[in-house]
């Protein structure tokens, strides 16, 4: 296909011949002679200011912005993301309080200014493996929501998928209470019982671990424990919120966020 060219006068107009010698000639008059002098003053003129005014303008800025050094402002997408951290256990009806009333509620605010990690309470042991206080299936169910975070690590995904399972912890770990929080948050559950069962299970109880060993360093025992900024912000025990010296509602943890966020003193 040729390609198009836009219309002008020049392409549709057709040139009729001219009969006269008065029109030949208008067609093929010369240009009258420039006046090059003039021209060529007026260039020297413009090429003299140009010179002046950028000397000009440079003595001006080194005198006033010379002994002063130049802050780069930092945009929003080059500040440090505040470590947001909730330590839970799958089978604790606390975790379940906790991430509807503060940890969800918080992330739909402040997602893209964290760095949310979902870590598990519970004590290695010797053998390579992991003691949780609600029993074996409570170790089950931190693996497979370890794994949900594994295979889907958008805290949007993974997060929302931890809370279904948590709302009925007394389920965990049924296959159907993770084949239906799957479904509904856009999961392959074949993706989740591989990533749980890879390596006879060592992969699992790998991530697990980590996740123990993770919460043991920081000091972590209760669940559900939120830690901001590498810090102790809030304990939900025992069904009543504890050792929250800044607040335990929503805004209040947004407010810390921003702050942080905003002063740039992330971990």
């Amino acid at each position: 296909m040729k390609p198009q060219t836009l219309p002008t006068a020049m392409n549709d107009r057709k040139l009729s011949s001219m009969d006269s010698e008065k029109g030949e000639a208008m067609l093929v008059r010369p240009c009258r002679p420039r006046n090059r002098p003039l021209v060529t003053a007026f260039g020297v003129v413009a090429l003299c200011y140009l010179v002046w005014s950028a000397t000009f303008r440079y003595n001006v800025f080194h005198h006033i912005c010379g002994n002063h050094k130049v802050t780069p402002v930092m945009n929003s997408q080059e500040r440090a993301l505040v470590p947001l951290e909730a330590h839970i256990m799958s089978k604790c009806p606390d975790a379940k309080d906790c991430l509807k009333m503060l940890v969800l509620p918080t992330m739909q605010r402040v997602i893209d200014k964290v760095n949310f990690t979902l870590s598990y309470i519970g004590t290695p042991t010797d053998n390579d493996g992991v003691q949780c206080m609600h029993g074996p299936d409570e170790c089950m169910g931190d693996i497979i929501e370890l794994c949900a975070a594994n295979q889907y690590p958008d805290p949007k995904t993974y997060l929302g998928f931890t809370f279904c399972m948590t709302q009925d912890y007394q389920d965990i770990p049924q296959l159907s209470l993770i084949e239906d929080c799957a479904l509904e948050h856009g999961m392959d559950f074949e993706k989740l019982n591989e990533c749980a069962i890879k390596d006879d299970g060592g992969f699992g109880m790998e991530l697990l671990r980590n996740s123990a060993r993770r919460s043991t360093a920081a000091g972590v025992t209760k669940s559900c424990t939120v830690r901001l900024n590498e810090e102790i912000y809030c304990v939900r025990d025992g069904g009543k919120w504890k050792d929250c010296p800044h607040g335990a509602g929503v805004n209040d943890l947004v407010l810390a966020v921003e702050k942080l966020y905003q002063s740039g003193s992330g971990a």
